[in-house]
Formats: C-alpha cells, structure tokens, sequence
C-alpha cells in the first residue's frame, strides 16, 4: 500500500477553476492561489445567497483514539461517493494546524484514496489564514502592552491581564513567560503565555462570524484585561478592532480546493474541539449550502465533544441544522476505549 503523501503526490489535479465550474462557478468568482488554491469572493456569496439550501451531513465519532482517525477520511470519502454517483456535493473541513502536523497526530487532509489535495500546501501555509491569525492576535497583545506603557489611561492591572500571545507551533517552552525586561521603554514586566493559533479566541470568533461587520462586533466584545478595580477591559477599550480586522480580511474568505475524485472541498478554519467549538467556518459551510446539494463536514474529537459543540454552539448561533449524522466507530478506536493495551492496537 503506498504512503499518503506517495498517493498525494502522483494525483492529477484538475486547475482550481475547472473544479469550481463543476459548480456553476466563474474564473470571476474566484480568488486564484496558484492552479489549485482559490478562495471564494465576498461577491460570490451575495450571488447564491438566495439558492436553497443543500442537504448538511455532520460526520463525527465514537470516543477515538489519542490520534483521532477516521473523521476525516470517510468525510473525503462520502463527498466521493457522492460524486461518483453523479450528485452535486462539497465536502467543508478545517484547516490543519502546524503544530499537529509536526506533532505526533501528523497533517489532516484525510488518508489514502480519501485525500484532499494538494496536500503539502493545505497542511502547511496553505493560503495564509493562520498566519494572519496569528498576527491578529499578537497584534492585539502588543497594543494591550503599549496600552499600560503609555501611561495606562484604562487602568489596566498588570497582573489581570487575560489575552495570551499565540504561534502556531508547539513551543512549551513560550506557554509561561515574563516579558518586558531590559529598559523602560521594552514595556512594564509582567508575566505572560503563549498559546498555540487554533486554541486563539480569534480563531473561534473568525470561523462565527457570517461577515465583516459580524467579526468586528465579536472581535470588539474580547476581553483581554481588568482594571485594579476588576472592571474589564476590552479590544475595544484598546481601539484595536480595526488593525485586526485589516488583517484577517483575505482570511474571512473560504478556501476552495479538491478531493483526490476531483469533489469541491471548502476547508476554512480550525479551532481545536477542546478549546473552542472544534468545526470549520460557519461562512465556508453556509456557502458550501447555496452551491451543492449535499453537504458533508466533520466536528473534531468524539462525539461528545465536538459533535455536542456543533450542534450547541454552530448550530445555534448560525441557525443550521443537520439532516443526517454519520457515526465513526474504527476497530481501533473501540480497542483503545474498552481496555486493549497499546501494544495490541
């Protein structure tokens, strides 16, 4: 049996534009990056904003295993089959994050001959998302600090404040830190943390928002500090809603790629299932809901997990409602969870 990556990399891929007029979609309806990345354009949703929606399929699990096969894969392999048997249907997943991939559990493309490709590039910078994520979030911290060094008009109490820092890595050593040493003006010393991109309360809030107006208003209700009196403080308080929302303009945009059978896949998002809400963008599944008539997506970790935070959290909030669950139950997984030893697995 070849490798994921040997299976990857002798696929043929169809140009990003030719898979998106399967769709009914134009090159003019597209964001190219490269021949086989695009994102999805503002004007593309406001066209099919009044289609009837598709059919939504929620894939989730039993209890899996440490590594959490299985999602993925029958989510890229059901979008197949559904091509194959001549429907109209889009897969809508997360985004890998970095420190997973050069972790133990490896990338989250799916596995086999139920791959989303080109893998490489979705599992590495892909089209920039965390990246500018990441940038929104540390930009935040740093005008928080700049904020207390400045004269401190919001009475922001060093040691309350909330907002960590993040990268997308799993560096353990940057989780608990002191910053602001050196001179007067490298900031007051205070301690601070990192964590990584998916766990960002921007993450969560980027894949809520339905638009740009929508992420503003989430982005601004952050709080990132208290006073010395306990009162919060927020980004808004900071004045930094605006230079973050700049920067995750491209990013509220979904990503359009392709199954190995050449199926559409929206993969927009990642906030990990036990730190936030664990499903991909509400924007990439609603759209993903006026262009097909099936729509399949995942929610992350078990099912009472993520499964339970799609349906409390996405579902609720974005007014979706799945009409059908499919339950993962891998040979592996119900070894692990009734008792097996590793070694047996």
């Amino acid at each position: 049996m070849k490798t994921d990556i040997e299976i990857a990399q002798e696929a043929e891929m169809m140009p990003i534009k030719d898979v998106a007029s399967k769709l009914g979609m134009t090159e003019d309806d597209l964001e190219l990056y490269g021949k086989y990345k695009a994102k999805i354009s503002n004007e593309y949703y406001d066209k099919i904003k009044d289609n009837k929606d598709g059919k939504l399929i929620l894939v989730t699990a039993i209890n899996p295993t440490p590594a959490g096969e299985g999602k993925t894969t029958v989510t890229v392999g059901l979008g197949e089959a559904f091509g194959q048997l001549g429907k109209k249907a889009v897969i809508a997943l997360r985004e890998p994050s970095l420190g997973p991939c050069f972790g133990i559990k490896g990338g989250a493309a799916g596995g086999g001959y139920a791959q989303v490709v080109p893998m490489e590039d979705l599992n590495l910078h892909f089209t920039g998302d965390f990246h500018a994520i990441t940038a929104a979030n540390n930009l935040l911290a740093a005008m928080l600090d700049n904020s207390i060094q400045q004269g401190n008009e919001l009475n922001i109490d060093p040691k309350q404040v909330v907002w960590k820092r993040c990268v997308d890595i799993n560096d353990r050593v940057l989780r608990n830190i002191i910053v602001g040493l050196g001179r007067k003006v490298d900031g007051t010393v205070r301690e601070d943390h990192f964590v990584i991109t998916v766990a960002s309360e921007i993450m969560a809030i980027l894949c809520l928002a339905t638009d740009y107006a929508d992420l503003k208003d989430r982005l601004g209700k952050i709080i990132v500090a208290y006073t010395y009196d306990g009162k919060p403080v927020t980004a808004k308080d900071v004045k930094a809603v605006g230079s973050m929302a700049a920067l995750l303009k491209d990013a509220m945009k979904p990503n359009l790629i392709q199954t190995l059978e050449h199926t559409p896949a929206l993969v927009h998002g990642g906030p990990f299932a036990n730190i936030a809400h664990g499903c991909n963008s509400v924007k990439a599944t609603k759209t993903a809901l006026k262009m097909a008539d099936y729509v399949i997506t995942e929610a992350g970790f078990g099912a009472d997990l993520g499964a339970e935070k799609f349906m409390d959290i996405k579902c609720r909030k974005a007014g979706l409602k799945p009409d059908c669950v499919v339950l993962v139950a891998t040979v592996r997984a119900l070894k692990y969870n009734g008792g097996v030893c590793k070694e047996q697995l």
